[in-house]
């Protein structure tokens, strides 16, 4: 009961994690959308900065929930993963739309296989939102294969998908957010 006690107090102060990643997911969109001629070094630097960003928040939840949470390890891993997604694209600004892409589908599968993963351990708790989480996360695999289907469609097609799909994700991961600080809420009368 003292762990559990210490877990929901730990996941009631980080529950705005998922909603600041959704509002970073959104501003990425809005960018990405509100100027569609945008070259490729920008795209690129766009997704690094937002990558690491992503990634060192994933981390920190990390390091808060590592005593309570035997999952924290999914959230470091998927951490990581955002941190050299966003380091890679950031070191090489120059590189081709064909790799760019490539970096962005392989980055949006492993970071949909590791938020699935994530979600399924949350589906035991009532109210969680785990089936948002699930959702956000199954698009996010859902998109980096429509990314490798098509790797000729050229970088404003990838701008205006990445666009899309970046609010969209966003949107997900602030209603799990918000659903996670309700039942919490609930919880605790």
């Amino acid at each position: 009961m003292v762990g559990e006690t210490r877990f929901s107090e730990l996941a009631g102060a980080a529950w705005w994690a998922g909603a600041v990643r959704g509002v970073l997911a959104i501003l990425f969109g809005i960018v990405a959308l509100a100027w569609p001629g945008i070259t490729t070094w920008a795209l690129v630097v766009v997704f690094g900065v937002y990558s690491v960003v992503d990634g060192v928040i994933a981390v920190v939840r990390a390091y808060e929930m590592r005593r309570t949470d035997p999952g924290w390890g999914w959230w470091a891993a998927l951490g990581v993963v955002s941190i050299l997604a966003g380091i890679l694209a950031l070191v090489w600004p120059t590189i081709t739309a064909l790799v760019l892409l490539y970096i962005i589908a392989f980055y949006a599968i492993v970071f949909g296989i590791l938020g699935a993963v994530g979600a399924f351990r949350l589906r035991h708790l009532p109210g969680s939102g785990w089936g948002w989480f699930l959702v956000a996360a199954l698009l996010a695999i859902l998109f980096g294969i429509l990314l490798l289907l098509s790797p000729g469609s050229g970088i404003l097609g990838i701008v205006w998908l990445v666009g899309w799909y970046a609010i969209v994700f966003g949107v997900l991961l602030i209603i799990g957010a918000f659903s996670y600080r309700e039942r919490l809420r609930n919880a605790r009368g």
